[in-house]
């Protein structure tokens, strides 16, 4: 009984600190600021028409590129961000402060500094540490920065849960970069060391394309619907005031790190890709196709979107019903019992599905795999393969390359579409009886579906979706478990080793602890959350 009172009474406080924070530090009505949209006289700069030879070519049609490889990843955004000389429009959820941020950020100030205008929409939960630095750009004349969906209070930043848990909840998952209105990169990810292969541990697996001609008309009068959104704040009306001086003084800080023999040595591995060579020779192979932006309202950060103006609505309209097979790929993969419902009818029709994901060990939110955990049985009664990416340090094999693409059909410089070169599967992308391959930002998982906004591309491209569905057949299962139902109903992990196949009766790479504790969360009632 005290026990239930003290819990109350946790909770009653809690409410109450939560409301005083919110009156205390309101949001702020939205100052109305310059009114600014893409430029669309960007034909005669040097990318428009470097671009528009292979365009003519290919009329009412859009060229693509994966971009697998993290490095290549960077590499192909700063090289758009240096060959820009009108616009550069930069939209992400998480932006970090590390090597790769801070190159990237000093980009934006040396385009800047070149005369090119400069939009940052950055979501504010993932800016975390950088409102002096984005202060600083913001004072740039030709830098505009604003912050979606912002925090009031700004350090520590995870008090406005707890004051205004329903508004925050919902963020801009959206990631697009690009540059004159000519050329743009859109994916799975976001600005940081683990998307561009920085660092040695940690990484993420991932998938972007590159894209050219009428698709990013598109990406680009996306981005003015969420420039001028009620939740896209200007940077000056939210962070803290800077000194005049602190512009300078970031410029100093980025030539530092520049310097730094971690900084140098990524920027050798960077000017050394063949990708480098090929964008510069012009010799870069693009897959010409029809393509499709589809992109949440960005009404639905305020919960307000009709269902005709979400994603899900238009990716629905965009592929239609699966016919034969489905490959699906989502580091975080949360099906819900809709889901499973929904998986079961396609597979009832005898659609082929199979899907890859994060085991245990590889995923870096373990609260999701839980989510996913409990639907496993259920997908596997109804015919669905599933496939879970192994952690770092699991089996004999060296990590190789998951998804194969030939480089004549716009894959990466080696030829791939997804590596397994990280530890955590990242990329959002399926493939729908080898005509369609959709990449973007979306998760199957409540949190895509119900809160946060998304962007993707369906490629209607039978070269691409081939070769993402074929890896489903060769390099996915040498590189994952597959799990398989007992007769018995438990579950068992077949894993191909150079050896021979080995069946793990019990989930790889957890404890005993571990699985009590997935089991616990799978049964709480936070699924729509996650």
């Amino acid at each position: 009984m005290l026990v239930l009172q003290l819990l109350v009474i946790l909770i009653l406080s809690l409410a109450a600190t939560g409301i005083a924070i919110k009156l205390l530090n309101p949001l702020p009505p939205l100052e109305p600021g310059v009114r600014s949209e893409h430029l669309t006289d960007t034909d005669d700069t040097p990318l428009g028409r470097a671009i528009s030879a292979g365009r003519a070519g290919h009329p009412d049609l859009s060229g693509v590129h994966v971009l697998a490889n993290g490095r290549e990843a960077f590499a192909a955004r700063i090289l758009l961000a240096r060959a820009a000389v009108r616009s550069l429009d930069v939209q992400y959820y998480i932006w970090h402060g590390d090597l790769s941020g801070t190159l990237m950020l000093e980009e934006m100030r040396e385009a800047a500094d070149r005369g090119v205008r400069v939009r940052m929409l950055l979501d504010d939960n993932g800016v975390t540490g950088l409102d002096a630095k984005l202060a600083a750009l913001d004072r740039h004349p030709n830098i505009e920065i604003r912050l979606f969906n912002p925090f009031v209070v700004r350090r520590p930043k995870m008090i406005g849960y707890l004051a205004d848990f329903t508004r925050l909840n919902r963020r801009m998952h959206n990631k697009s970069f690009t540059a004159d209105n000519q050329a743009t990169i859109i994916g799975g990810r976001n600005v940081g060391d683990e998307y561009f292969g920085a660092r040695d541990a940690g990484l993420f697996s991932d998938l972007d394309v590159v894209a050219i001609g009428e698709i990013v008309k598109d990406v680009s009068r996306d981005f003015d619907r969420y420039w001028s959104s009620p939740l896209a704040y200007p940077a000056g009306q939210i962070l803290p005031a800077v000194a005049r001086d602190e512009l300078e003084t970031l410029a100093g800080e980025a030539k530092r790190a520049q310097h730094h023999p971690a900084a140098r040595a990524y920027m050798e591995a960077i000017r050394a890709l063949p990708f480098i060579d090929q964008v510069l020779d012009g010799s870069l192979a693009f897959e010409w196709a029809r393509i499709e932006m589809v992109s949440d309202d960005p009404a639905k950060a305020l919960g307000r979107a009709r269902e005709d103006k979400l994603l899900t609505t238009a990716l629905r309209k965009a592929i239609g019903r699966p016919t034969d097979e489905l490959y699906l790929v989502s580091g975080y993969f949360v099906p819900t019992q809709a889901g499973v419902d929904a998986f079961s009818q396609i597979a009832s029709d005898g659609v082929r599905i199979s899907i890859f994901t994060n085991a245990f060990a590889a995923t870096d939110v373990w609260i999701v795999h839980a989510g996913y955990a409990e639907r496993r049985r259920a997908l596997l009664r109804a015919g669905v393969r599933l496939f879970e990416m192994r952690g770092p340090d699991e089996g004999d094999r060296p990590r190789r390359n998951i998804i194969g693409i030939g480089s004549g059909s716009g894959g990466g410089a080696d030829g791939h579409v997804l590596r397994s070169s990280g530890s955590t599967l990242h990329a959002k992308t399926f493939a729908v009886d080898r005509d369609h391959l959709f990449v973007g930002s979306f998760n199957f998982d409540p949190r895509s579906m119900h809160l946060n906004t998304e962007l993707g591309f369906v490629i209607h491209s039978p070269a691409l979706a081939s070769m993402v569905a074929d890896a489903f057949k060769d390099t996915i299962p040498a590189q994952s478990y597959e799990v398989l139902l007992a007769p018995d109903g438990s579950l068992n992990w077949k894993e191909t080793r150079a050896q021979g196949v080995v069946i793990h009766t019990t989930e790889p790479g957890t404890s005993a602890f571990q699985r009590s504790g997935i089991y616990i969360l799978s049964h709480l009632p936070i699924e729509w959350l996650l």
